[in-house]
């Protein structure tokens, strides 16, 4: 797989979660525990040997540290 085909995916996520749960605007205790719960459904994966799940947790952990990004930025500018 290629780098910008991996973007695609957590971009193509980003997309998904914003539809799910709209804009979001956490504070950053919030984000990390969010970004922590990625992380644990990850390690879970990897405990299990699910290379595909695995994949796809890394795939939100990115997605949710693009949308803390976002979140930031929007906030810290208001």
């Amino acid at each position: 797989m290629k780098k910008q085909d991996i973007i695609n995916l957590i971009l193509e996520e980003r997309q998904n979660q914003d539809i799910k749960w709209g804009e979001q605007n956490h504070n950053i205790y919030k984000w990390l525990a969010i970004l922590g719960e990625e992380v644990v459904e990850a390690n879970k994966a990897a405990l299990d040997n699910n290379y595909d799940e695995i994949i796809t947790e890394l795939i939100q952990i990115g997605a949710v540290t693009v949308a803390m990004i976002e979140s930031l930025v929007r906030n810290r500018e208001k």
